[in-house]
C-alpha cells in the first residue's frame, strides 16, 4: 500500500532542517498530504523522522523520538516509520538490529531511496525546491555540505563527508526564489561557511557571494552563520560594513582560548590569533554582535586552563554565548585521549560561564534602554509581538517583546521599537510612530 498521509519531523540543526524541508517538497511533488510534528495519537499512514546524531544529547532526543513513535506504530496510528539523517548515517547498522520497528533506515542523502520505499519519484524539476517550515519571512540557506576540518572533538567529516561548496548560481537563484515567495531575511549556514569556495574555485569566495546576495532585490537582513576563526576571510568585514542588508553578526564558533586545548583540539588558530581576530572584527564593523559557543571539560582541561577561558569571557564580552560539555564520541581524535574531567566539573564550569555571560548580556541589554532598533516581528504571543533586531537570530538569540498599543501590527514586517525595559536575554519596547 502506497503510503497518503505522511509526519515529518526534523530534529537537530538548521542544517538539517533544510534537508527535511528538501524533502518535504519532493513528497509534496509526489502528491502525499504532509504533517509536520504530528501530535501524539495522530493517525498516519507513514512518519519520517530526520535525526540528529551529532553529541550525547542531540543522540538521546532522536532515540527518544524514535521510541516515541514506535510506540505510536504499535498502536496503530500510524503504519510505517521510516528514520534518516545523521544518526542512522552514523549508527544505521546499530539502529536496524535495535529497532526492529523502523521500516527503514536511510542516511543523510539517501532523498531518492526515501522517496522509492514510499512510492514516489525524484522530480528534478523541483531540485534545490524547499517547503519553508520556519515563518515565511525567513528562512536558512545553505551554502554548502560537509566539512574537510579534522577537529579533534567532531564527528561531522565522516557523517556528513568532505566539504562541498554549491556553485554560486544555484545559490543565487534560490535566494532570489526565496524572495519572491516573501522571504525578507536569510540565514546563511553550512558546516564551515567561510570555507566556501576553496574546493570549487580554488580561493574562499564568501565574500564575493555576499556582494551578489545583498544585490537581491527583496532581502532586507542576510546573517552569517558558522563563521571560522582559522583563515578567516576578513573581507567579509568590508562587504558587511558597506552593505546595510548584511546583519551585523558574526556566529563565530571559537570553542577554547587556551592556545594548549586549541592545538589539541586542531582548531587551526592560538589564543593570541584569536584575539587579535576578534579586535580586528570589532574594529572594521563597529557595534557588530559577537556570537561563539564554547566546550568545557574537554580532555586535559585544568583548573588553569578554565579560569584562562572563563577570564576570557568576561573579557571579551561576547553579545551572545553557549556552552556545552565535552562529550567523548567514537571515532574522533579526542575521543582516543582520557576523559580526564568529571562530569560533574563539566557541568559547573558550563553553569559559571553562563551565569557570567547571563550578567553581560544584562548589561548590554540596559544600554539599549531608550535606543530605537529596527525589529522584525515572528508571531504574537501572551499579549505581546515578539520581534528581533539584526543582532539576534532566529530560535537561538535575544527577543524584543513588543506591546500591541492602538496599531495593528503584522508578523514578517519591520517596525522602529523604542527599547523601554531589559532583562537577562530579552528587551520590551514600543512601536515609534510617526
Amino acid at each position: 500500500m502506497r503510503p497518503k498521509n505522511i509526519g515529518i519531523i526534523s530534529l537537530g540543526c538548521a542544517k538539517n532542517l533544510v534537508d527535511t524541508e528538501v524533502l518535504m517538497k519532493q513528497l509534496h511533488g509526489n502528491r502525499f498530504r504532509l504533517t509536520v510534528d504530528p501530535p501524539q495519537g495522530a493517525r498516519l499512514d507513514a512518519v519520517i523522522i530526520n535525526t540528529c546524531g551529532f553529541i550525547l544529547d542531540a543522540r538521546q532526543e532522536s532515540v527518544d523520538t524514535i521510541l516515541r513513535y514506535a510506540e505510536e506504530k504499535k498502536q496503530g496510528n500510524i503504519r510505517y516509520l521510516f528514520v534518516m539523517g545523521c544518526l542512522s548515517q552514523r549508527y544505521g547498522t546499530e539502529l536496524q538490529r535495535e529497532l526492529p520497528e523502523a521500516d527503514g533506515i536511510f542516511g543523510v542523502n539517501q532523498f531518492r531511496e526515501i522517496l522509492a520505499r514510499v512510492g514516489g519519484d525524484y522530480r528534478r524539476e523541483l531540485a534545490g525546491e524547499r517547503i519553508l517550515t520556519t515563518p515565511s519571512h525567513y528562512s536558512y540557506l545553505k551554502i554548502a555540505e560537509g566539512c574537510n576540518r579534522k577537529c579533534s572533538f567532531c564527528t561531522i567529516p565522516f557523517i556528513r563527508g568532505k566539504h562541498i561548496s554549491r556553485s554560486e548560481s544555484s545559490i543565487l537563484e534560490e535566494a532570489r526564489r526565496l524572495s519572491r515567495q516573501g522571504v525578507r531575511e536569510l540565514n546563511i549556514i553550512s558546516q564551515d561557511t567561510t570555507y566556501y569556495g576553496l574546493d570549487r574555485y580554488g580561493e574562499r569566495r564568501l565574500p564575493e557571494l555576499l556582494e551578489k546576495l545583498a544585490a537581491v532585490k527583496g532581502l532586507d537582513w542576510i546573517r552569517l552563520h558558522y563563521t571560522y576563526p582559522d583563515q578567516f576571510p576578513l573581507r567579509v568585514l568590508e562587504v558587511m560594513r558597506n552593505h546595510p542588508n548584511i546583519c551585523r553578526y558574526l556566529d563565530l564558533p571559537v570553542q577554547h582560548i587556551h592556545s594548549g586545548i586549541l592545538r589539541s583540539m586542531r582548531r587551526g588558530v592560538t589564543r593570541r590569533e584569536t584575539l587579535k581576530l576578534l579586535d580586528t572584527i570589532r574594529e572594521k564593523v563597529p557595534g557588530v554582535a559577537l556570537r561563539t559557543t564554547l566546550i568545557t571539560g574537554y580532555p586535559g582541561e585544568t583548573e588553569r586552563e578554565y579560569r584562562e577561558l572563563k577570564d576570557f569571557v568576561i573579557r571579551t564580552g561576547f553579545d551572545r554565548l553557549g556552552v556545552f560539555t565535552y562529550s567523548r564520541e567514537e571515532g574522533t581524535a579526542a575521543g582516543r585521549l582520557p576523559d580526564t574531567v568529571p562530569e560533574k566539573v563539566k557541568q559547573e564550569r558550563a553553569g559559571e560561564l553562563m551565569e557570567i555571560q547571563q550578567e553581560i548580556s544584562l548589561k548590554l541589554n540596559r544600554d539599549k534602554i531608550g535606543t530605537i532598533l529596527n525589529v522584525i516581528l515572528d508571531r504574537k504571543e501572551e499579549g505581546y509581538y515578539v520581534g528581533r533586531t539584526e543582532f539576534d537570530s532566529p530560535e537561538v538569540d535575544n527577543e524584543v517583546l513588543v506591546r500591541p498599543g492602538r496599531s495593528k501590527l503584522k508578523a514578517g514586517e519591520f517596525y522602529k521599537v523604542r527599547i523601554t525595559e531589559a532583562g537577562h536575554f530579552d528587551l520590551t519596547g514600543e512601536i515609534v510612530t510617526g
